[in-house]
């Protein structure tokens, strides 16, 4: 007994739909991998076929897409530090310490940072430069 329809999606298009199909499955794997994404959310992989009769209506061309629907990775959120300098221009920082003005020491290097995570060194070696030298009055006398 013969078949009725002979179209076997494994051999389809001489393989290629199998093809794309295994592609789209690695692709899903490797986004329930990713420990970036949500492991537990749903993917989805569709396979749409899209018939075009010919007008003999003897043949029909079909042409198949595999569409993978993976879940996005996980954002990251941060704290940004906002405001204007003495001479009006705006300033944007990333809070590194947690909480504004509260130092901390970088876990990588052992440094002493600022709240958004200028060396401390740095910051007191500017101030000393910009500070005024004071004159000892009393020193000079004689």
């Amino acid at each position: 007994m013969q078949k009725q329809i002979n179209f076997d999606l494994s051999s389809v298009a001489g393989g290629g739909l199998q093809e794309k199909l295994n592609h789209a499955i690695e692709k899903v794997t490797k986004n329930i991998l990713d420990p970036n994404t949500d492991q537990t959310k749903k993917r989805k992989i569709q396979i749409n076929m899209v018939f075009s009769p010919a007008k003999s209506g003897e043949a029909v061309d079909v042409d198949t897409q595999v569409k993978t629907t993976l879940v996005p990775e996980n954002g990251v959120g941060t704290t940004l530090l906002i405001g204007k300098s003495d001479e009006g221009t705006v300033i944007a920082n990333e809070l590194k310490s947690g909480t504004k003005g509260q130092t901390f020491i970088d876990p990588e290097t052992g440094e002493l940072k600022t709240d958004t995570g200028q060396p401390v060194s740095e910051v007191e070696a500017a101030e000393q430069a910009s500070e005024k030298k004071v004159i000892d009055l009393q020193a000079k006398k004689g």
